[in-house]
């Protein structure tokens, strides 16, 4: 979404409040961009699209003054994805995005780490009432980088599930250097082990590395044999030209190794793309798959258990 987004080349006027750089603004001012990049991966062979409330946290939110209004973001954003899958024509899944909150509760940091675990579970309360009022499919906590965070996540996630009397698949998903860490030195199979036992539905990876550094940890986590495992890598690892992020793997590149991962790993039952990586990216990636019948009986299975 936010390298769809930046395509627009958007300026300060069209964010809510002039609030530059806030991604989940648009979707108040610019509702037309967020629908028609919605439409640009369904078009593309998606089955599941992810709403544009990656920073639609309670926490998040404050950071723009937008703190009391959790709900009305996230039922906005899932209306915005609604459309653009009823207008395309095409059934998808509507996965619900719930990105860090920019608190590292685990760290000894007098900035990062000042925050109650009261607060960040009511953030992710907040944000997974307003996803699942607007008609959500699925929920995804992504790019986790501190695990206590994540568990904190869960843990407000359930909750909301208890008191909307209702329950939805939940996806969490961690972020890895290309050493297999989190960014507080958590490894893969400590992060695995606390959040499959809370309770997840499945475990993913998604983010900071492209497919060929997450290798050793998806073999590692296909080897569990527990629950599902989602992979979204970057197109590559990112190089700096003039002052942003760049993408350097071509569709081609990028389908072929996760079409790899998908023939070698029972496993995998989603696999998609996180930074850098296009709707080209996607159409390549969908031909390729589309070729396996090995994903095709994985992906059967887990429409099956929604």
């Amino acid at each position: 979404m936010g390298t769809e987004i930046q395509k627009y080349s958007p300026t300060e006027r069209d964010y809510l409040d002039n609030k530059e750089g806030f991604n989940d603004s648009l979707n108040f001012s610019r509702p037309e961009w967020i629908k028609q990049i919605h439409q640009n991966y369904i078009q593309a062979g998606c089955d599941c699209i992810e709403t544009n409330t990656f920073g639609s946290n309670t926490l998040k939110l404050k950071e723009f003054g937008n703190q009391y209004k959790t709900e009305e973001f996230n039922i906005q954003a899932t209306r915005i994805a609604k459309e653009a899958m009823k207008e395309a024509n095409k059934e998808v899944y509507i996965i619900g995005s719930m990105g860090p909150t920019g608190f590292l509760p685990s760290s000894n940091d007098s900035d990062l780490g000042n925050i109650s675990l009261n607060e960040i579970e009511e953030a992710y309360f907040d944000q997974a009432i307003g996803l699942i009022s607007g008609g959500c499919d699925v929920l995804l906590i992504e790019t986790g980088q501190d695990v206590l965070e994540m568990k904190l996540a869960v843990e407000g996630i359930f909750r909301a599930f208890k008191k909307l009397e209702k329950s939805l698949p939940l996806i969490s998903n961690v972020t890895l250097d290309q050493y297999g860490k989190m960014l507080l030195g958590t490894n893969v199979q400590s992060a695995y082990t606390t959040l499959s036992n809370l309770g997840v539905d499945l475990f993913g990876l998604n983010c900071s590395t492209g497919p060929i550094e997450m290798t050793p940890s998806i073999h590692w986590l296909c080897e569990q044999k527990e629950i599902p495992i989602l992979v979204m890598p970057n197109a590559g690892m990112p190089i700096n030209e003039n002052g942003q992020a760049k993408y350097l793997m071509s569709p081609e590149e990028i389908s072929a190794k996760l079409s790899d991962f998908v023939s070698k790993y029972e496993m995998i039952r989603i696999i998609g793309g996180c930074c850098g990586t296009s709707p080209s990216h996607i159409r390549k990636l969908r031909y390729m798959l589309d070729e396996k019948e090995q994903f095709v009986k994985s992906h059967k299975s887990f429409e099956s258990n929604l």
